[in-house]
């Protein structure tokens, strides 16, 4: 072998990649590419044999974070993505396409109702949005062209737990399909597929990623299903890093040590605030799994508290507008989640301006509370 120069010893460092190298978690392909020995090795990646081409299309990080999510749910397999609303997106281009008809339930994420009525029905694909709390007005909706039935396992802002099982069964009798986003309850506390859901969404910034430093997503179900979401993941350049793929699994790994938290927080300040004068309504799950009710609690102050008074006095407690970070953070959904809609839209789901989202953090529960006290009590003052 001929001598090589500093310059290209320094590209070509020589990395032990034998089996006998064992690392105890997976490192991070942070490649745009995999190389190939020789033309039949290529043609061995188009034969299926090798997993790995160019990261866009798969990468090891991805791979194991679809898959990680995908066993998580029960679910057969997994795709991860760029974001929830990637994912999202991902699923629904898997089942409908442009002349289809979909209907979805009228009380979702902001942002989730705007890729509906504006991305989406630009591509071609009509939509109904209706109370998913009524059978009858689900079954209504239905159209000759209904190719799926959209909604989210615990509603944003609300939290109204919806009732999978039933939703299932109105798919089942018009044969067509199903999608839950269960981004709120996380596989810790529900899992659709095993309810008979075709397809589940997660935007994995949130709980699955857990501390507020990745954007990611994941779409898991049905091995058909999943094989077109990955088609549009891919060919719309919808595909998620590496290291936020690997920032991602990193975080699952304590997803109930801290849902387990959370929850347990968010019952005590949802407790405590349904016996404050200063809020008008709590809005809390009762029963979403014998594992605890989830980690948010929305509330609407009392109509003669100052709002603005409110957010200034919230101390340690971190105004955003995203969720499901280790710290307890406050959101305001007319300004944020749920800006884009209509003045008309959001008095029909209660969204006021009074209406604040709480995402509830591992601190003490007892800090919350007082915290929360004192900023209610400052806006009665004024």
């Amino acid at each position: 072998m001929s001598k090589q120069s500093i310059h290209t010893q320094i590209v070509h460092q020589k990395i032990d990649q034998t089996e006998a190298t064992t690392s105890k978690t997976t490192p991070i392909y942070q490649t745009s590419a995999f190389t190939f020995r020789d033309l039949d090795h290529i043609e061995q990646y188009y034969a299926g044999e090798v997993p790995y081409l160019y990261t866009r299309e798969n990468n090891p990080n991805t791979a194991e974070l679809g898959q990680t999510i995908a066993e998580l749910e029960q679910a057969p397999a997994g795709v991860a993505s760029s974001s929830g609303i990637s994912a999202i997106m991902a699923g629904i281009l898997a089942v409908a396409q442009a002349g289809d008809h979909i209907v979805a339930a009228e009380d979702l994420y902001g942002g989730t109702q705007q890729l509906i009525t504006k991305q989406l029905a630009s591509l071609g694909i009509d939509y109904t949005l209706v109370d998913f709390s009524s059978n009858d007005a689900i079954t209504d909706a239905i159209q000759p062209n209904t190719k799926l039935l959209y909604t989210e396992s615990i509603t944003n802002p609300f939290l109204r737990v919806e009732a999978i099982e039933s939703l299932v069964q109105i798919a089942r009798d018009h044969q067509i399909k199903t999608m839950v986003d269960n981004t709120f309850a996380t596989p810790y506390l529900l899992q659709p597929y095993t309810l008979g859901v075709d397809l589940v969404a997660h935007s994995a910034t949130k709980y699955l990623g857990g501390h507020s430093d990745v954007t990611s997503g994941v779409i898991v179900g049905d091995p058909d299903l999943i094989a077109k979401a990955n088609q549009k993941v891919v060919g719309l350049g919808m595909n998620l890093s590496p290291y936020e793929a690997w920032l991602t699994v990193r975080g699952v790994k304590t997803l109930a040590l801290r849902m387990r938290e959370q929850s347990a927080n968010a019952k005590q300040v949802a407790t405590h605030l349904s016996e404050n004068n200063g809020v008008k309504h709590v809005y809390y799950p009762e029963f979403v799994s014998h594992h605890g009710n989830g980690a948010i609690v929305t509330i609407e102050l009392a109509h003669n508290l100052d709002v603005t008074t409110f957010f200034k006095s919230l101390g340690w407690i971190k105004i955003a507008p995203t969720l499901a970070g280790v710290e307890t953070t406050v959101s305001y959904p007319s300004k944020t989640s749920h800006r884009a809609l209509t003045d008309e839209e959001r008095n029909k789901l209660g969204i006021n301006d009074y209406v604040v989202r709480i995402s509830i953090g591992i601190e003490e529960g007892d800090d919350i509370v007082d915290q929360l006290n004192q900023a209610i009590t400052a806006a009665k003052t004024v």
